[in-house]
This record gives C-alpha cells, structure tokens and sequence, in this order.
C-alpha cells in the first residue's frame, strides 16, 4: 500500500475504505443477497449512481425465482443494465431477505 502525506499533514493513499452494507439485488431472473461496498460516510445512493456500469458484490448468494438458493459465491461483479432493483436489507420489510 503506497501512502502519501502532504505538506498539511493530510493523508493519501491508493486503497479506498469502503464498507459493506448487505443488500437485496433483483434482476429479470434472479434475486442476490450480498454485501455491495460503499464509502464510509456515502449514502448508498451515491455509489450506485457513479458512472461504473458494474458493481462489486462479495458473500452472494443467489436465489431463483422460487426463492430457492442455487449458487454462492465470494466475489461477483453485476452489470448495472441487468438490475431492476436494489436495497440495502435493513430498508427491507421483515422477512428472511429473499
């Protein structure tokens, strides 16, 4: 990790703190549950409204459409044109996130 400090004391470095914040991703055919990594201090918002077309998704799991669970993965990148919705799951009603 490089780390620059400049003349105000201000530190700068080439790794991005984010945090996950574990969400509901529903596209045309499936339903993904997994931590999207946003900011400290972003709203959620913000960083699906950036300019990538792909957000990184980590401990995914994927649900069909009957809700049964098909595949899990540690890392996932999902192309934003194939999102219909997304939400954070503390914003979710109450039920098993699926």
């Amino acid at each position: 990790m490089a780390l620059h400090v400049d003349h105000k004391g201000k530190y700068f470095t080439d790794v991005i703190s984010k945090e996950g914040v574990r969400s509901v991703i529903q596209t045309l055919t499936v339903r993904i549950v997994g931590d999207v990594h946003v900011r400290p201090g972003q709203r959620f918002k913000d960083e699906m409204n950036k300019s990538d077309r792909f957000i990184a998704v980590t401990s995914a799991v994927i649900y069909n459409a009957r809700g049964e669970e098909i595949y899990q993965s540690d890392f996932m990148t999902i192309n934003l044109d194939h999102v219909v919705w997304l939400s954070p799951v503390d914003e979710q009603p109450d039920t098993d996130s699926r």
